[in-house]
């Protein structure tokens, strides 16, 4: 997929470059074919990103999960699932275009999905909030959900968000309480739930359609408490002058969090992103939900429930205290 030179990233400058004079020699090749100039052009092009994205700070992550040609939600519906239904509302207050739920075929299964939706262009994504969602959204995301374990069908969740929305009318509404409500609900659903954070994975709206037998990321999507400049703001007291140290320090990229335990899977990415190439990182993530679902699928509720209990239990390192108070 071809991306304007606009929405290049600051680090991918010298891959356009390279693009643009691939392009220049091509269409002055006058209809000759490939000549030996260009493939080794191609090679050269191929190893460059290969070496960019091969050495990708913690804070470069952070900008590729964010790139604004980097798939959504939208695109893995309409490139991975056939006979999508869209389901709308949470049966008290409204629809929140934030999360997007329906019913679908992925292979020969039949799936509930779930996922935040960003937007496209700029009204859409002023309607869906940035893909940060209300407590409506998480009502409707997990109304969909029970209407998934009450007729047996697997759960397909794709987070991409920078957080739940933080205004005053959602938290009158019970912002808080309703992601903690989705955290515990989710837990003990009697049906297999996969989670993919497939961009932006931030703070508790995130967390609020993440608790799977399966959790994985993308290559380059990041997971985390809270965003790099949230980070520099707390503790540097500088704004988000600090933002490329304090994403270091946070682990937040899928090599950290599968080193740590946090997710099971690290969903490769084609070359230079998926922004670069939406259908091969759909035909990816795609394999890997597949391979899941045949895990899974064959348990029971009780089963599924016994050891997605265990899974998130196991995370972390912790210390005891003796009865006398020392560690």
């Amino acid at each position: 997929m071809a991306v304007s030179s606009s929405l290049y990233l600051p680090f991918e400058k010298p891959i356009y470059e390279l693009e643009a004079q691939l392009s220049e020699l091509e269409a002055n090749s006058n209809g000759k074919g490939v000549t030996d100039e260009v493939r080794k052009m191609r090679r050269d092009l191929d190893n460059l990103v290969r070496k960019v994205y091969e050495n990708l700070s913690a804070w470069q992550t952070v900008q590729v999960a964010r790139h604004q040609a980097r798939p959504q939600s939208s695109d893995y519906i309409e490139l991975i699932f056939e006979e999508f239904f869209e389901l709308h509302g949470d049966r008290a207050i409204g629809d929140d275009k934030a999360i997007v739920t329906g019913f679908a075929k992925l292979g020969d299964y039949r799936v509930l999905v779930v996922g935040h939706q960003k937007g496209k262009n700029t009204q859409e994504r002023s309607e869906r909030f940035f893909g940060c969602a209300h407590p409506e959204g998480y009502r409707k995301a997990l109304e969909k959900m029970k209407l998934a374990e009450k007729y047996g069908l697997p759960v397909i969740c794709m987070i991409d968000t920078p957080g739940a929305y933080p205004g005053i009318g959602a938290e009158q509404r019970g912002q808080s309480l309703m992601i903690a409500n989705n955290l515990l609900e989710m837990s003990r659903l009697k049906t297999p739930i996969i989670c993919t954070v497939i961009g932006e994975g931030c703070s508790g709206g995130a967390l609020g359609i993440g608790i799977g037998d399966r959790v994985c990321m993308l290559q380059f999507a990041y997971y985390s408490v809270i965003s790099p400049e949230g980070c520099s703001g707390i503790l540097w007291k500088e704004g988000d002058s600090h933002k490329e140290e304090a994403a270091e320090a946070m682990k937040l990229t899928s090599k950290d969090l599968y080193r740590l335990g946090v997710i099971d899977d690290v969903v490769e990415e084609p070359l230079g992103g998926a922004h670069r190439d939406h259908r091969t990182a759909a035909w990816n993530l795609k394999s890997v939900w597949l391979r899941y679902l045949r895990e899974i699928s064959h348990l029971s509720g009780e089963e599924l429930v016994d050891q997605r209990y265990s899974k998130f239990r196991r995370m972390g390192v912790f210390e005891e205290a003796s009865a006398g108070g020392t560690t």
